[in-house]
Protein backbone atom coordinates (compact mmCIF):
# COMPACT_ATOMS: atom_id res chain seq x y z
CA UNK A 1 0.00 0.00 0.00
CA UNK A 2 2.79 2.55 1.20
CA UNK A 3 4.41 2.23 -2.46
CA UNK A 4 1.50 2.67 -4.30
CA UNK A 5 0.22 5.93 -1.82
CA UNK A 6 4.22 7.23 -2.44
CA UNK A 7 3.81 6.84 -6.49
CA UNK A 8 0.48 8.64 -6.35
CA UNK A 9 2.08 11.32 -3.63
CA UNK A 10 4.94 12.02 -6.12
CA UNK A 11 2.75 12.43 -9.50
CA UNK A 12 0.86 15.24 -7.46
CA UNK A 13 4.44 17.00 -5.82
CA UNK A 14 5.46 16.52 -9.79
CA UNK A 15 2.65 18.78 -11.25
CA UNK A 16 2.90 21.45 -8.72
CA UNK A 17 6.86 21.81 -8.22
CA UNK A 18 8.22 20.21 -11.78
CA UNK A 19 5.49 21.24 -13.27
CA UNK A 20 5.76 25.16 -12.81
CA UNK A 21 9.49 24.82 -13.61
CA UNK A 22 8.15 23.82 -16.71
CA UNK A 23 5.70 26.93 -16.88
CA UNK A 24 8.50 28.75 -16.53
CA UNK A 25 11.25 27.97 -18.86
CA UNK A 26 8.68 28.09 -21.46
CA UNK A 27 7.14 31.76 -20.61
CA UNK A 28 3.70 32.27 -20.40
CA UNK A 29 1.94 35.24 -21.96
CA UNK A 30 -1.35 36.06 -20.16
CA UNK A 31 -2.04 38.62 -21.73
CA UNK A 32 -2.07 37.42 -25.55
CA UNK A 33 -5.10 36.34 -26.88
CA UNK A 34 -5.70 32.79 -27.58
CA UNK A 35 -6.97 30.82 -30.59
CA UNK A 36 -10.02 30.53 -28.84
CA UNK A 37 -11.22 33.66 -29.20
CA UNK A 38 -8.82 35.23 -32.49
CA UNK A 39 -10.24 31.99 -34.47
CA UNK A 40 -13.65 31.40 -32.44
CA UNK A 41 -15.82 29.83 -35.92
CA UNK A 42 -18.11 27.76 -32.82
CA UNK A 43 -16.99 24.21 -34.65
CA UNK A 44 -13.49 23.63 -33.69
CA UNK A 45 -12.40 27.44 -31.60
CA UNK A 46 -14.79 27.65 -28.83
CA UNK A 47 -13.55 29.25 -25.70
CA UNK A 48 -14.50 26.77 -23.19
CA UNK A 49 -14.24 26.98 -19.30
CA UNK A 50 -11.04 25.63 -17.22
CA UNK A 51 -12.49 22.86 -15.72
CA UNK A 52 -14.12 21.85 -18.78
CA UNK A 53 -11.54 21.47 -20.74
CA UNK A 54 -9.20 19.90 -18.27
CA UNK A 55 -11.96 17.20 -18.31
CA UNK A 56 -12.28 17.28 -22.07
CA UNK A 57 -8.30 16.53 -22.50
CA UNK A 58 -8.26 13.71 -19.92
CA UNK A 59 -10.68 12.01 -21.90
CA UNK A 60 -9.18 12.20 -25.05
CA UNK A 61 -6.04 11.13 -24.06
CA UNK A 62 -6.92 8.80 -21.69
CA UNK A 63 -7.76 5.94 -24.26
CA UNK A 64 -6.99 2.23 -23.35
CA UNK A 65 -3.43 2.76 -23.06
CA UNK A 66 -3.22 3.87 -19.53
CA UNK A 67 -5.14 0.91 -18.60
CA UNK A 68 -4.09 -1.55 -20.92
CA UNK A 69 -0.58 -0.57 -21.45
CA UNK A 70 0.40 -0.68 -17.19
CA UNK A 71 -1.55 -4.14 -16.91
CA UNK A 72 0.62 -5.38 -19.48
CA UNK A 73 3.55 -4.03 -17.82
CA UNK A 74 2.44 -4.97 -14.85
CA UNK A 75 3.95 -8.45 -16.19
CA UNK A 76 7.64 -6.77 -15.34
CA UNK A 77 6.75 -6.12 -11.82
CA UNK A 78 6.81 -2.72 -9.92
CA UNK A 79 9.59 -1.45 -12.23
CA UNK A 80 6.26 -0.97 -14.32
CA UNK A 81 5.17 1.64 -11.61
CA UNK A 82 8.73 3.81 -11.05
CA UNK A 83 8.55 4.47 -15.25
CA UNK A 84 5.07 5.38 -14.88
CA UNK A 85 6.06 8.18 -12.23
CA UNK A 86 9.33 8.88 -13.53
CA UNK A 87 8.07 9.11 -17.39
CA UNK A 88 4.50 10.85 -16.77
CA UNK A 89 6.72 13.58 -14.61
CA UNK A 90 9.76 14.08 -16.59
CA UNK A 91 8.52 12.86 -20.18
CA UNK A 92 5.01 12.84 -20.73
CA UNK A 93 3.23 15.89 -18.87
CA UNK A 94 6.46 17.61 -20.32
CA UNK A 95 5.42 16.48 -23.80
CA UNK A 96 1.99 17.02 -23.40
CA UNK A 97 2.65 20.45 -21.98
CA UNK A 98 4.47 21.65 -25.12
CA UNK A 99 2.03 20.18 -27.79
CA UNK A 100 -0.46 22.34 -26.27
CA UNK A 101 0.85 25.44 -25.80
CA UNK A 102 3.45 25.67 -28.98
CA UNK A 103 -0.30 25.35 -30.48
CA UNK A 104 -1.64 28.12 -28.58
CA UNK A 105 1.83 30.22 -30.36
CA UNK A 106 0.71 28.99 -33.68
CA UNK A 107 -3.00 29.53 -33.81
CA UNK A 108 -4.11 26.47 -32.89
CA UNK A 109 -1.77 24.49 -35.44
CA UNK A 110 -1.91 20.99 -35.47
CA UNK A 111 1.40 18.89 -34.87
CA UNK A 112 2.78 18.71 -38.05
CA UNK A 113 2.40 22.08 -39.15
CA UNK A 114 3.92 22.85 -35.53
CA UNK A 115 7.31 20.46 -36.20
CA UNK A 116 7.99 22.03 -39.55
CA UNK A 117 7.76 25.20 -38.16
CA UNK A 118 10.94 24.66 -35.58
CA UNK A 119 12.65 21.38 -37.78
CA UNK A 120 12.12 22.06 -41.03
CA UNK A 121 9.53 21.35 -44.05
CA UNK A 122 10.60 17.43 -44.05
CA UNK A 123 9.70 16.24 -40.40
CA UNK A 124 6.67 18.59 -41.74
CA UNK A 125 5.81 16.24 -44.66
CA UNK A 126 6.97 12.89 -42.32
CA UNK A 127 4.82 14.48 -39.46
CA UNK A 128 1.82 14.64 -41.83
CA UNK A 129 1.86 10.99 -43.12
CA UNK A 130 3.18 9.64 -39.57
CA UNK A 131 0.16 11.19 -37.62
CA UNK A 132 -2.32 10.35 -39.72
CA UNK A 133 -0.74 6.81 -39.99
CA UNK A 134 -0.91 6.78 -36.09
CA UNK A 135 -4.57 8.49 -35.84
CA UNK A 136 -6.06 5.88 -37.89
CA UNK A 137 -4.48 2.75 -36.08
CA UNK A 138 -5.98 4.71 -32.88
CA UNK A 139 -9.04 5.04 -34.27
CA UNK A 140 -9.32 1.24 -34.96
CA UNK A 141 -7.76 0.01 -31.53
CA UNK A 142 -10.16 2.15 -29.93
CA UNK A 143 -13.07 0.53 -32.18
CA UNK A 144 -12.07 -2.84 -31.69
CA UNK A 145 -11.35 -2.81 -27.73
CA UNK A 146 -14.97 -1.52 -26.78
CA UNK A 147 -16.62 -3.40 -28.93
CA UNK A 148 -15.03 -6.39 -28.01
CA UNK A 149 -15.65 -5.36 -24.42
CA UNK A 150 -19.11 -3.94 -24.32
CA UNK A 151 -20.16 -7.52 -26.53
CA UNK A 152 -18.64 -10.08 -23.40
CA UNK A 153 -20.24 -7.43 -21.09
CA UNK A 154 -23.91 -8.15 -22.62
CA UNK A 155 -23.34 -11.82 -23.68
CA UNK A 156 -22.08 -12.72 -19.90
CA UNK A 157 -24.26 -10.85 -17.71
CA UNK A 158 -27.32 -10.59 -19.44
CA UNK A 159 -29.70 -13.42 -21.37
CA UNK A 160 -29.04 -11.13 -24.64
CA UNK A 161 -26.56 -11.30 -27.28
CA UNK A 162 -24.81 -8.70 -29.19
CA UNK A 163 -21.81 -9.12 -32.13
CA UNK A 164 -18.34 -7.61 -32.11
CA UNK A 165 -19.72 -6.49 -35.66
CA UNK A 166 -22.71 -4.77 -34.52
CA UNK A 167 -20.87 -3.40 -31.94
CA UNK A 168 -18.48 -1.76 -34.31
CA UNK A 169 -20.98 -0.47 -36.26
CA UNK A 170 -22.64 1.72 -33.58
CA UNK A 171 -19.24 3.02 -32.21
CA UNK A 172 -18.26 4.09 -35.94
CA UNK A 173 -21.59 5.81 -36.32
CA UNK A 174 -21.10 7.64 -33.08
CA UNK A 175 -17.78 8.34 -34.03
CA UNK A 176 -19.02 9.94 -37.59
CA UNK A 177 -21.11 12.38 -35.82
CA UNK A 178 -18.78 13.08 -32.85
CA UNK A 179 -16.09 14.10 -35.68
CA UNK A 180 -17.97 16.52 -37.86
CA UNK A 181 -20.49 18.22 -35.04
CA UNK A 182 -19.04 21.13 -33.30
CA UNK A 183 -17.13 20.37 -30.51
CA UNK A 184 -19.12 22.27 -27.77
CA UNK A 185 -22.26 19.88 -28.97
CA UNK A 186 -21.22 16.29 -27.89
CA UNK A 187 -17.71 15.92 -26.39
CA UNK A 188 -18.14 19.30 -24.66
CA UNK A 189 -21.04 18.94 -23.16
CA UNK A 190 -21.32 14.92 -22.34
CA UNK A 191 -17.71 14.46 -21.30
CA UNK A 192 -18.26 15.73 -17.56
CA UNK A 193 -21.18 12.59 -17.63
CA UNK A 194 -18.45 10.13 -18.87
CA UNK A 195 -15.70 11.97 -16.51
CA UNK A 196 -18.61 10.95 -13.09
CA UNK A 197 -17.95 7.34 -14.65
CA UNK A 198 -13.89 7.57 -14.96
CA UNK A 199 -13.92 8.77 -11.18
CA UNK A 200 -16.39 6.01 -9.89
CA UNK A 201 -14.22 3.36 -11.57
CA UNK A 202 -10.66 4.65 -9.98
CA UNK A 203 -11.76 5.23 -6.49
CA UNK A 204 -14.07 2.35 -6.40
CA UNK A 205 -11.69 -0.15 -7.84
CA UNK A 206 -8.71 1.15 -5.52
CA UNK A 207 -10.68 1.48 -2.58
CA UNK A 208 -12.11 -1.92 -3.13
CA UNK A 209 -8.86 -3.90 -3.17
CA UNK A 210 -7.48 -1.19 -0.38
CA UNK A 211 -10.25 -3.04 1.97
CA UNK A 212 -9.88 -6.18 1.07
CA UNK A 213 -8.28 -8.67 2.91
CA UNK A 214 -7.75 -11.53 -0.03
CA UNK A 215 -6.25 -8.74 -2.23
CA UNK A 216 -3.97 -6.06 -0.54
CA UNK A 217 -2.58 -3.77 -2.44
CA UNK A 218 1.28 -4.38 -3.85
CA UNK A 219 1.16 -7.19 -0.70
CA UNK A 220 4.48 -8.86 -0.76
CA UNK A 221 5.92 -6.54 -2.90
CA UNK A 222 9.48 -3.95 -1.94
CA UNK A 223 10.26 -0.85 -2.70
CA UNK A 224 13.77 -2.37 -4.03
CA UNK A 225 11.45 -4.46 -6.37
CA UNK A 226 11.14 -1.34 -8.66
CA UNK A 227 14.43 -2.37 -10.10
CA UNK A 228 13.86 -5.94 -10.70
CA UNK A 229 12.62 -7.36 -13.13
CA UNK A 230 9.81 -10.15 -12.57
CA UNK A 231 8.38 -10.82 -16.12
CA UNK A 232 7.52 -14.60 -16.00
CA UNK A 233 8.18 -14.86 -19.30
CA UNK A 234 11.54 -14.01 -18.98
CA UNK A 235 11.16 -11.04 -21.60
CA UNK A 236 13.78 -8.51 -21.20
CA UNK A 237 12.79 -5.22 -19.68
CA UNK A 238 14.71 -3.14 -22.03
CA UNK A 239 13.72 -1.87 -23.94
CA UNK A 240 10.04 -3.03 -23.88
CA UNK A 241 8.56 -1.83 -21.08
CA UNK A 242 9.35 1.73 -22.22
CA UNK A 243 6.97 0.54 -25.67
CA UNK A 244 4.44 -1.41 -23.65
CA UNK A 245 3.84 1.34 -21.12
CA UNK A 246 3.23 4.61 -23.84
CA UNK A 247 -0.27 5.98 -22.28
CA UNK A 248 0.23 6.78 -18.69
CA UNK A 249 4.08 7.47 -18.98
CA UNK A 250 4.39 9.46 -22.37
CA UNK A 251 2.05 8.88 -25.57
CA UNK A 252 2.93 10.78 -29.12
CA UNK A 253 -1.00 10.51 -29.35
CA UNK A 254 -1.67 12.98 -26.97
CA UNK A 255 0.45 15.11 -29.21
CA UNK A 256 -2.56 14.94 -31.63
CA UNK A 257 -5.31 15.67 -28.88
CA UNK A 258 -3.60 18.71 -27.25
CA UNK A 259 -4.08 21.34 -30.05
CA UNK A 260 -7.90 19.95 -29.75
CA UNK A 261 -7.82 21.74 -26.14
CA UNK A 262 -5.44 24.12 -27.33
CA UNK A 263 -8.33 25.47 -29.55
CA UNK A 264 -10.53 25.97 -26.97
CA UNK A 265 -8.57 27.19 -23.87
CA UNK A 266 -9.18 30.96 -22.55
CA UNK A 267 -5.81 31.80 -21.52
CA UNK A 268 -2.13 30.73 -21.77
CA UNK A 269 -2.40 30.45 -17.95
CA UNK A 270 -4.26 27.50 -17.90
CA UNK A 271 -1.64 25.37 -19.94
CA UNK A 272 -0.05 23.71 -16.62
CA UNK A 273 -3.80 22.57 -15.59
CA UNK A 274 -4.91 21.57 -18.76
CA UNK A 275 -2.31 20.24 -20.65
CA UNK A 276 0.48 19.12 -17.90
CA UNK A 277 -2.27 18.00 -15.07
CA UNK A 278 -4.51 15.90 -17.14
CA UNK A 279 -1.18 14.00 -18.09
CA UNK A 280 -0.39 13.14 -14.27
CA UNK A 281 -4.40 12.48 -13.78
CA UNK A 282 -3.72 9.57 -16.77
CA UNK A 283 -0.62 8.53 -15.02
CA UNK A 284 -2.64 8.31 -11.98
CA UNK A 285 -5.31 5.89 -13.60
CA UNK A 286 -2.21 4.01 -14.91
CA UNK A 287 -1.05 3.75 -11.60
CA UNK A 288 -4.19 2.17 -10.17
CA UNK A 289 -4.75 -0.48 -13.29
CA UNK A 290 -0.89 -1.60 -12.88
CA UNK A 291 -1.65 -1.84 -8.80
CA UNK A 292 -5.02 -3.86 -9.23
CA UNK A 293 -3.23 -6.19 -12.05
CA UNK A 294 -0.31 -7.06 -9.64
CA UNK A 295 -2.64 -7.12 -6.16
CA UNK A 296 -5.78 -8.84 -7.95
CA UNK A 297 -4.27 -12.00 -9.05
CA UNK A 298 -2.02 -12.99 -6.17
CA UNK A 299 1.42 -13.59 -8.17
CA UNK A 300 2.77 -13.12 -11.55
CA UNK A 301 2.22 -16.05 -12.73
CA UNK A 302 -1.35 -15.48 -12.15
CA UNK A 303 -1.36 -12.40 -14.03
CA UNK A 304 0.46 -13.79 -17.11
CA UNK A 305 -2.45 -16.82 -17.25
CA UNK A 306 -4.90 -14.13 -17.27
CA UNK A 307 -3.53 -12.22 -19.74
CA UNK A 308 -2.78 -14.97 -21.84
CA UNK A 309 -6.29 -16.03 -21.78
CA UNK A 310 -8.33 -12.99 -23.07
CA UNK A 311 -5.45 -10.29 -22.75
CA UNK A 312 -5.85 -7.28 -20.58
CA UNK A 313 -9.40 -6.80 -21.38
CA UNK A 314 -9.60 -10.02 -19.25
CA UNK A 315 -7.71 -8.78 -16.53
CA UNK A 316 -10.10 -5.43 -16.49
CA UNK A 317 -13.50 -7.61 -16.51
CA UNK A 318 -12.44 -9.70 -13.95
CA UNK A 319 -10.88 -7.50 -10.89
CA UNK A 320 -14.09 -5.30 -11.66
CA UNK A 321 -16.73 -7.67 -10.76
CA UNK A 322 -14.30 -9.76 -8.54
CA UNK A 323 -13.77 -6.60 -6.61
CA UNK A 324 -17.07 -4.52 -6.80
CA UNK A 325 -19.80 -7.37 -7.59
CA UNK A 326 -22.32 -7.33 -10.80
CA UNK A 327 -23.34 -3.74 -10.14
CA UNK A 328 -19.89 -1.86 -9.48
CA UNK A 329 -18.83 -4.14 -11.87
CA UNK A 330 -20.77 -2.82 -14.44
CA UNK A 331 -20.54 0.45 -13.88
CA UNK A 332 -16.47 0.14 -13.78
CA UNK A 333 -16.10 -1.78 -16.45
CA UNK A 334 -18.32 1.06 -18.47
CA UNK A 335 -16.04 4.01 -17.14
CA UNK A 336 -13.05 1.41 -18.80
CA UNK A 337 -15.51 1.13 -21.73
CA UNK A 338 -15.85 5.16 -22.03
CA UNK A 339 -12.02 6.05 -22.14
CA UNK A 340 -11.29 4.68 -25.43
CA UNK A 341 -14.46 5.72 -27.33
CA UNK A 342 -13.95 9.23 -26.02
CA UNK A 343 -10.11 8.57 -27.26
CA UNK A 344 -11.39 7.50 -30.44
CA UNK A 345 -13.82 10.05 -31.52
CA UNK A 346 -11.53 13.08 -31.59
CA UNK A 347 -8.65 10.81 -32.46
CA UNK A 348 -10.95 10.73 -35.90
CA UNK A 349 -11.69 14.59 -35.37
CA UNK A 350 -7.85 15.30 -34.94
CA UNK A 351 -7.48 13.11 -38.27
CA UNK A 352 -9.92 15.53 -40.26
CA UNK A 353 -8.22 18.74 -39.05
CA UNK A 354 -4.48 17.65 -39.65
CA UNK A 355 -6.13 16.95 -43.24
CA UNK A 356 -7.26 20.08 -43.52
CA UNK A 357 -4.67 21.88 -42.94
CA UNK A 358 -2.53 20.12 -45.39
CA UNK A 359 -5.44 20.51 -47.87
CA UNK A 360 -5.93 24.22 -46.99
CA UNK A 361 -9.39 23.92 -46.45
CA UNK A 362 -12.02 25.36 -44.33
CA UNK A 363 -14.02 23.29 -41.67
CA UNK A 364 -16.85 25.61 -40.53
CA UNK A 365 -19.09 24.34 -43.12
CA UNK A 366 -20.45 21.05 -42.85
CA UNK A 367 -19.61 19.75 -46.39
CA UNK A 368 -15.89 20.35 -45.80
CA UNK A 369 -16.13 18.59 -42.80
CA UNK A 370 -17.64 15.22 -44.25
CA UNK A 371 -15.32 15.82 -47.43
CA UNK A 372 -12.45 15.25 -45.17
CA UNK A 373 -13.50 12.72 -42.56
CA UNK A 374 -15.54 9.93 -44.66
CA UNK A 375 -12.50 8.89 -46.30
CA UNK A 376 -11.29 8.66 -43.12
CA UNK A 377 -14.09 5.98 -41.96
CA UNK A 378 -14.02 3.99 -44.81
CA UNK A 379 -10.24 3.09 -44.53
CA UNK A 380 -10.99 2.79 -40.63
CA UNK A 381 -13.47 0.68 -41.25
CA UNK A 382 -11.28 -1.75 -43.72
CA UNK A 383 -8.03 -2.08 -40.65
CA UNK A 384 -11.25 -3.36 -38.59
CA UNK A 385 -11.06 -6.58 -40.05
CA UNK A 386 -7.30 -6.89 -39.17
CA UNK A 387 -6.49 -8.95 -36.10
CA UNK A 388 -6.16 -6.39 -32.83
CA UNK A 389 -2.94 -7.57 -31.83
CA UNK A 390 -0.94 -6.66 -35.08
CA UNK A 391 -2.96 -3.13 -34.86
CA UNK A 392 -1.77 -2.87 -31.27
CA UNK A 393 1.90 -3.89 -32.20
CA UNK A 394 2.46 -1.22 -34.25
CA UNK A 395 0.14 1.25 -32.84
CA UNK A 396 3.01 1.02 -29.92
CA UNK A 397 5.80 1.93 -31.70
CA UNK A 398 4.10 4.43 -33.76
CA UNK A 399 3.11 6.12 -30.87
CA UNK A 400 6.26 6.78 -29.39
CA UNK A 401 8.04 7.52 -32.17
CA UNK A 402 5.48 10.31 -32.59
CA UNK A 403 6.17 11.28 -29.02
CA UNK A 404 9.96 11.24 -29.91
CA UNK A 405 8.67 13.73 -32.95
CA UNK A 406 7.07 16.10 -30.45
CA UNK A 407 10.28 16.19 -28.02
CA UNK A 408 12.60 17.04 -30.64
CA UNK A 409 10.10 19.69 -32.00
CA UNK A 410 9.92 21.48 -28.13
CA UNK A 411 13.72 21.34 -28.07
CA UNK A 412 14.16 22.68 -31.30
CA UNK A 413 11.49 25.90 -30.08
CA UNK A 414 13.95 26.11 -26.60
CA UNK A 415 16.79 26.31 -28.46
CA UNK A 416 15.70 28.83 -30.87
CA UNK A 417 15.79 31.20 -27.66
CA UNK A 418 18.70 29.89 -25.85
CA UNK A 419 16.07 28.73 -23.02
CA UNK A 420 16.69 25.53 -20.64
CA UNK A 421 15.85 23.05 -23.63
CA UNK A 422 17.25 19.89 -21.62
CA UNK A 423 13.56 19.51 -20.11
CA UNK A 424 12.36 18.04 -23.44
CA UNK A 425 16.22 17.24 -24.59
CA UNK A 426 16.60 14.68 -22.00
CA UNK A 427 13.51 12.68 -22.31
CA UNK A 428 13.70 13.04 -26.15
CA UNK A 429 16.98 11.54 -25.91
CA UNK A 430 15.58 8.77 -24.02
CA UNK A 431 12.87 7.61 -26.29
CA UNK A 432 15.05 8.19 -29.46
CA UNK A 433 17.74 5.53 -28.11
CA UNK A 434 14.13 3.43 -26.67
CA UNK A 435 12.43 3.37 -30.14
CA UNK A 436 15.73 2.63 -32.28
CA UNK A 437 16.58 0.02 -30.26
CA UNK A 438 13.16 -1.68 -30.08
CA UNK A 439 13.03 -1.43 -34.04
CA UNK A 440 16.12 -2.71 -34.59
CA UNK A 441 15.80 -5.41 -31.62
CA UNK A 442 12.11 -6.75 -32.13
CA UNK A 443 11.97 -9.66 -34.82
CA UNK A 444 8.44 -9.18 -35.17
CA UNK A 445 8.24 -5.57 -36.34
CA UNK A 446 11.90 -4.69 -36.70
CA UNK A 447 15.21 -6.49 -37.85
CA UNK A 448 15.71 -8.61 -35.16
CA UNK A 449 19.32 -7.67 -34.46
CA UNK A 450 21.01 -8.89 -31.30
CA UNK A 451 20.07 -6.80 -27.60
CA UNK A 452 23.50 -5.21 -27.92
CA UNK A 453 23.91 -4.32 -31.10
CA UNK A 454 20.60 -2.74 -31.32
CA UNK A 455 21.74 -0.57 -28.12
CA UNK A 456 24.63 0.49 -29.56
CA UNK A 457 23.51 1.67 -32.19
CA UNK A 458 20.12 3.71 -31.00
CA UNK A 459 22.90 5.59 -28.69
CA UNK A 460 24.92 6.16 -31.42
CA UNK A 461 22.08 7.24 -33.30
CA UNK A 462 20.61 9.30 -31.04
CA UNK A 463 23.57 11.45 -30.25
CA UNK A 464 23.77 12.19 -34.27
CA UNK A 465 20.23 13.34 -33.73
CA UNK A 466 20.87 15.32 -30.66
CA UNK A 467 23.83 17.09 -32.24
CA UNK A 468 21.90 17.94 -35.37
CA UNK A 469 18.93 19.34 -33.60
CA UNK A 470 21.35 21.90 -31.79
CA UNK A 471 23.04 22.56 -34.65
CA UNK A 472 20.43 23.78 -36.57
CA UNK A 473 18.33 25.77 -33.52
CA UNK A 474 20.27 26.77 -30.87
CA UNK A 475 19.97 30.82 -31.55
CA UNK A 476 18.58 30.79 -34.37
CA UNK A 477 15.38 32.72 -33.63
CA UNK A 478 14.98 36.24 -34.06
CA UNK A 479 11.98 37.48 -30.77
CA UNK A 480 10.92 40.04 -32.80
CA UNK A 481 10.39 38.21 -36.05
CA UNK A 482 8.62 35.53 -33.86
CA UNK A 483 6.79 37.42 -32.23
CA UNK A 484 5.00 39.26 -35.28
CA UNK A 485 4.64 35.57 -36.83
CA UNK A 486 2.93 34.67 -33.76
CA UNK A 487 0.60 37.19 -33.85
CA UNK A 488 0.15 36.75 -37.88
CA UNK A 489 -0.91 32.98 -37.04
CA UNK A 490 -3.63 34.03 -34.23
CA UNK A 491 -4.98 36.78 -36.17
CA UNK A 492 -8.89 36.69 -36.79
CA UNK A 493 -9.43 34.73 -40.26
CA UNK A 494 -10.46 37.10 -43.08
CA UNK A 495 -14.34 37.67 -43.50
CA UNK A 496 -15.63 37.06 -47.45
Amino acid sequence: MMMFLFCVAALIAGYFIYGAFVEKVFGIKENRTTPAYSKQDGVDYVPMSNKKVYLVQLLNIAGVGPIFGPIMGALYGPAAMLWIVLGCIFAGAVHDYFSGMLSIRNGGASVPSITGRYLGKGAKHFMNVFAIVLLMLVGVVFVSAPAGMISNLVNEQTSATISMGTMVAIIFGYYIVATIVPIDKIIGRFYPLFGFLLIFMSVGLISAIAFSSDQAILAGYKFSDMFTNMNPHDLPLWPALFITIACGAISGFHATQSPLMARCLENEKNGRFVFFGAMIGEGVIALIWCAIALSFFGSMDALGEAVKHGGPGNVVYSSSFGLLGVFGGVIAFLGVVILPITSGDTAFRSSRLILAEYFNMEQKTLKSRLLMALPLFVIGGILTQVDFGIIWRYFGFANQTTAVMMLWTASAYLLRFNKFHWITTVPAMFMTTVCITFILNNSTLGFGLPMQLSTIIGVVAMLIITGYVIKISKGKGDPALDEAEEEKLNAKPETV
